[in-house]
């Protein structure tokens, strides 16, 4: 693989890509609007009951843990439409076990905010 020179501009350019994957999940993805809201709500939830630091740490994690999850399940559906659009039980293995980890991080990101707010509620 040939090695091309450093360029600020390409890199920049490459931050318009992952945007424009953001814009994708939020137009496409109905749970990553969901997931969204929720975020925005412990968000506030942890300016009104003034949360440490290591508070925020774990909410942070856990919200980045689950978009980060949205993402690339969204990813994954998408590749596999487009590698086939015929069920193939296969592709339905891979699509659901991509969902599971979404769904994990979910319920782990459930267990944070129940941890950090349940005292304080």
């Amino acid at each position: 693989m040939k090695q091309r020179k450093f360029s600020i501009s390409k890199r920049v350019k490459s931050f318009s890509y992952a945007f424009n994957g953001f814009k994708i999940l939020f137009k496409e993805e109905h749970n990553s609007r969901i997931h969204l809201i929720v975020a925005i709500c412990v968000t506030i939830a942890g300016f009104v009951y003034h949360i440490t630091g290591f508070e925020w740490i774990a909410l942070i994690l856990s919200i980045g843990l689950v978009f980060s999850l949205e993402l690339i399940n969204s990813a994954i559906e998408n590749l596999s439409d487009f590698v086939s659009t015929e069920q193939h039980n296969s592709i339905k293995k891979v699509k659901d076990l991509a969902a599971a980890a979404v769904l994990f991080s979910v319920i782990t990101a459930v267990i944070v905010g129940l941890v950090v707010f349940i005292p304080k509620i």
